[in-house]
């Protein structure tokens, strides 16, 4: 038997014990354990025949209208639990947090992290790295001054390469990439990089196409059926993307190694390399270059994507809506005038404050938040669920929650003011996730929104490109969702 035929030969047998357990699955229904109800599945593919493989949004949110706020779908392989609608989700991740802690096992985030980093690792490594981590954020100065003072100095820069436009059609993408990339980069090696440094195009190419691939039908095929892992050309672009930008991290690990001082740390990486030396003789060690390749990668492509598709989707919604545009206008003019801006000014800009919390709330980035897994057998709202029950919080279901906002179809900053204009703090939103697995970042993300947003609104006027009459972001499918929008013109208001 040559390889090509045992290879095909290796694959339809594990195919065909696929289809037995599935089957089985299929035939025998749900556990009589009062495991969550939901639509029957087909042998193999389970439910994945219904749905919108690139927006799977869109049917979990049907879904839930037909089977309530707890329901179990079956991807391929894998046997899921949704959570839908603010009550559901905030009893689990937050009153409920220590039994929905855990991280599934997903191939594709397995094969990029071995287990290893934040985000996707697994107990004690998790907690050790995710202590680490918030820690060495706070002493680099995140919600601090000092972080505060690099985000308006980037702010500078990006506003400059926007005036030198002159209002000429541009697309936003890679300058919002570039500013915000920069904050990160600046925290994990201490240094920005100038918006020509031909590395920094390289990493933001690598970081946007992964973060499209990551959420591409390839992927999601190949997480539903580990069995195609040799098959799927999206994993393998992934991965060769991952490889390049792992190969630059580990040419500046040892440039930092060189001039390290353990008295002037200059960044994350320097903070981590310290740890390690302190703990090299400790066999049992979590400061190891695996916990530093996937945390560094982790803080870059997660703090870069995010924030940049939040600021273009703001600035969206105000060509959409001009009179929210103008409105955000005269409270920075009122506020601020020709100042630098502050976050010390949020306080006082409940409008601004609104709008781009309305943006996080309407736009939806991360629509599904990261999936979850149940560290023991759980019994919640009813229903069985086993130690190691795949997860999906629906924070769109969140999001849209009509008992919770006001105005959940449409782009309204009234969903955050009230009657007499005061900003309104709503916990149903959830752009971060909740509960113990909450997004590292959050801090630094919610400056980085407010002082970019102000900076661009102080300094231009958005609107539409001559000739585009009907102006409208169309959500671009991913592991988050950004937006694709016509070219705009930013122009001066002074």
């Amino acid at each position: 038997m040559d390889y090509t035929s045992g290879f095909i030969y290796t694959l339809l047998l594990l195919i065909l014990l696929y289809f037995i357990r599935s089957l089985n699955w299929w035939t025998s229904g749900p556990s009589s354990r009062a495991f969550p109800p939901g639509p029957r599945g087909l042998p193999v593919i389970g439910n994945l025949h219904m749905f919108n493989i690139q927006m799977p949004t869109e049917t979990l949110m049907q879904l839930a209208k037909q089977f309530g706020p707890i329901f179990s779908v079956r991807m391929g392989s894998v046997k899921m639990v949704v959570l839908s609608g603010y009550d559901t989700v905030k009893s689990a991740l937050v009153d409920h947090g220590d039994d929905f802690a855990e991280r599934p096992h997903i191939p594709m985030f397995e094969d990029i992290n071995q287990g290893y980093g934040v985000p996707f690792s697994h107990g004690d490594n998790w907690r050790a790295m995710r202590r680490f981590t918030l820690t060495k954020l706070r002493d680099l100065g995140m919600g601090k001054r000092t972080i505060e003072d690099r985000i308006v100095e980037e702010c500078g820069f990006l506003t400059r390469l926007i005036e030198s436009l002159e209002g000429k059609p541009t697309d936003l993408t890679e300058k919002t990439n570039f500013a915000i990339g920069n904050i990160v980069i600046s925290i994990i090696f201490g240094q920005r990089f100038d918006y020509q440094y031909p590395a920094l195009h390289r990493l933001m190419g690598l970081m946007h196409e992964n973060m499209r691939l990551l959420g591409s039908p390839s992927v999601a095929r190949y997480n539903f059926f580990p069995v195609l892992r040799y098959l799927s050309s999206g994993r393998r672009k992934v991965m060769k993307n991952i490889e390049d930008l792992q190969n630059f991290f580990k040419t500046e690990f040892v440039d930092h190694l060189k001039q390290l001082d353990r008295d002037d740390q200059r960044g994350f990486i320097d903070a981590f390399l310290v740890k390690q030396q302190e703990e090299s003789n400790d066999p049992n060690t979590y400061f190891h270059e695996p916990n530093l390749m996937s945390t560094v990668t982790t803080l870059f492509m997660a703090g870069t994507d995010t924030t940049s598709s939040t600021i273009r989707w703001a600035i969206s919604y105000m060509i959409q809506n001009p009179e929210i545009q103008r409105r955000v206008h005269e409270e920075i003019d009122t506020v601020i005038g020709l100042a630098q801006p502050q976050i010390d000014h949020r306080k006082n800009m409940p409008y601004t404050n609104a709008v781009i919390h309305e943006t996080q709330r309407n736009a939806n980035v991360l629509p599904m938040s990261l999936p979850r897994e149940t560290t023991k057998d759980v019994y919640f709202m009813g229903y069985h669920l086993p130690k190691g029950t795949y997860i999906i919080p629906l924070l769109e279901s969140v999001h849209y929650d009509d008992t919770q906002f006001q105005h959940p179809e449409s782009f309204s900053p009234e969903n955050f003011l009230d009657s007499n204009g005061a900003f309104v703090k709503k916990a149903a939103f959830m752009p971060f996730s909740a509960g113990r697995r909450v997004c590292a970042g959050e801090t630094l993300a919610k400056m980085e929104l407010f002082l970019f947003f102000t900076s661009l609104m102080q300094k231009f006027t958005f609107h539409a490109a001559p000739g585009v009459t009907d102006f409208k972001a169309t959500p671009v499918p991913g592991l988050t969702i950004s937006p694709a929008t016509p070219k705009i013109c930013c122009i001066r208001r002074f």
